[in-house]
């Protein structure tokens, strides 16, 4: 493509260079940069993309993309074109999409926002889809899925991965067929831009928690991030249940398509639809069906293919051994972590938990979620998830202070391998152990190393030390 074809419907100023030259490709990474690639010098959360313009020429970009007029252009060679533009973030996504040829205007896509599920509402929309005949992706925080199958895993498990990857991404999907894509909205990618360019038929609210408020600047900001979902969408599906979500559908010009725990889209619907798998499930069930409503798929259709509905990898993954049930879940928020143990609790088994929660985010949540897990546990085991830079200690002791007043035994176990080994070489036959936070996950984050860490790898272990033990 040439530069000036990229640029001709995009606000720009020419700040040196020729816009008369061939480009190759468009990232925001300067390690990403391959030769005649633009190189958009973004503004991020923890570094300028200015900083790294040497990187990017010396890697081959030939021409530079800035939304800041303060840059010394002396220090750049002239043969690389400098363009000003009014918002890189936007750019980016209108480049990525561009350079592409706009996949997304070709593909039907539904976007999935929400506090909890998004990736198990996701995968039961793409499960429901391909039952009745379509060729579905899922893209989102556990990876590619191309008709259920894994095809590509999704660097650093982002929910919704930058654009300059994401139109890629729907490109290869065009040429293997695929006709219908489902993603995962998250607050974060939305903020940011990264779906700006992406034009959906249906987009489906889940419900609004306590979650990234750190990231986002307070709850309201959070609340105005998961709300840059209704302009892209042409049909919105909204859980009536939840306050804040159904507050949005009374404030939309076109009636959204309502979901709750007795009706979707306005018909009374009583049974349950997924038995033995919590309240949470069910509804993250008639999410998925009002999202083929809005596709246009009438209840009657629908119903036939609800048997083929399966939990994704990380989302109350079962192990089983010895008598000892082992659930791993995703759950890091006090509504998720409720849900799960109020699912988990229907039965008269004792239940051990296991979790932490992540440094470096919403420290609020802390007290809240170990009043929930001393709430309904028999036993918790506080751990670290991926305290990232903070003191895991000190974390523990945030969580800590929500459970006081409980009389469930508490243990602090800070290495995670220690905790989950502990908490099944003591589980007796007929228990049930919850380890919760991370779910899908395959690294565990202290201070700046990232290392390989996967639950369910130590659940399984676990067991082979238990056994080695006899």
């Amino acid at each position: 493509m040439l530069l000036s074809e990229l640029l001709k419907d995009w606000p720009c100023t020419i700040l040196q260079g020729s816009i008369r030259r061939t480009i190759d490709g468009i990232t925001e990474s300067s390690k990403r940069v391959k030769k005649d690639y633009v190189f958009v010098a973004k503004k991020g959360v923890v570094s300028d993309g200015t900083t790294f313009i040497e990187e990017a020429i010396s890697n081959g970009a030939k021409t530079l993309v800035i939304d800041r007029d303060n840059i010394d252009l002396t220090s750049i060679p002239v043969e690389v074109t400098v363009v000003l533009i009014p918002d890189s973030s936007l750019f980016i996504s209108y480049g990525s999409a561009k350079f592409s040829d706009n996949p997304a205007e070709e593909l039907l896509i539904i976007g999935v926002t929400g506090t909890n599920g998004k990736t198990t509402v996701s995968h039961f929309i793409g499960q429901l889809l391909k039952e009745l005949g379509h060729k579905t992706a899922v893209i989102g925080t556990t990876g590619l899925y191309i008709d259920g199958k894994l095809t590509e895993t999704i660097q650093n498990s982002m929910t919704t991965i930058p654009a300059e990857q994401f139109h890629p991404i729907l490109r290869r999907c065009m040429e293997q067929q695929v006709t219908h894509i489902v993603l995962e909205a998250s607050s974060i990618g939305l903020s940011t831009n990264r779906l700006a360019h992406c034009p959906l038929t249906v987009g489906v609210f889940l419900n609004i928690g306590m979650d990234h408020y750190a990231e986002h600047g307070g709850r309201q900001r959070y609340i105005d991030a998961k709300k840059l979902l209704i302009p892209l969408a042409d049909q919105l599906v909204i859980n009536e249940d939840d306050e804040t979500c159904r507050v949005i559908g009374e404030g939309l010009s076109e009636p959204p398509i309502y979901f709750s725990r007795r009706h979707i889209n306005g018909k009374q619907q009583p049974k349950v639809l997924l038995p033995n798998l919590g309240h949470h499930n069910e509804m993250n069930a008639r999410a998925a069906i009002g999202a083929l409503m809005a596709l246009g798929y009438s209840l009657r259709a629908i119903k036939p293919h609800l048997h083929a509905l399966r939990l994704p990898t990380g989302r109350l993954e079962k192990y089983e051994e010895a008598g000892v049930e082992v659930y791993v879940d995703y759950a890091h928020t006090p509504d998720a972590l409720q849900a799960v143990l109020e699912a988990l609790s229907e039965s008269t088994k004792r239940l051990i938990t296991v979790f932490g929660c992540g440094g470096e985010r919403d420290r609020e949540k802390r007290p809240q979620m170990g009043a929930v897990a001393a709430h309904y546990s028999s036993h918790v085991i506080l751990t670290s998830d991926n305290p990232r830079t903070e003191e895991p200690s000190q974390i523990i002791v945030d969580i800590l202070s929500g459970m006081v007043g409980f009389a469930t035994p508490v243990e602090v176990f800070i290495d995670r391998h220690q905790a989950i080994r502990y908490a099944v070489t003591q589980a007796q036959p007929g228990e049930i152990i919850l380890i919760a936070g991370k779910g899908h996950e395959q690294i565990q984050q202290i201070e700046n190393q990232k290392m390989h860490f996967c639950d369910m790898e130590e659940v399984k272990k676990s067991f082979s030390y238990r056994n080695a033990k006899k």
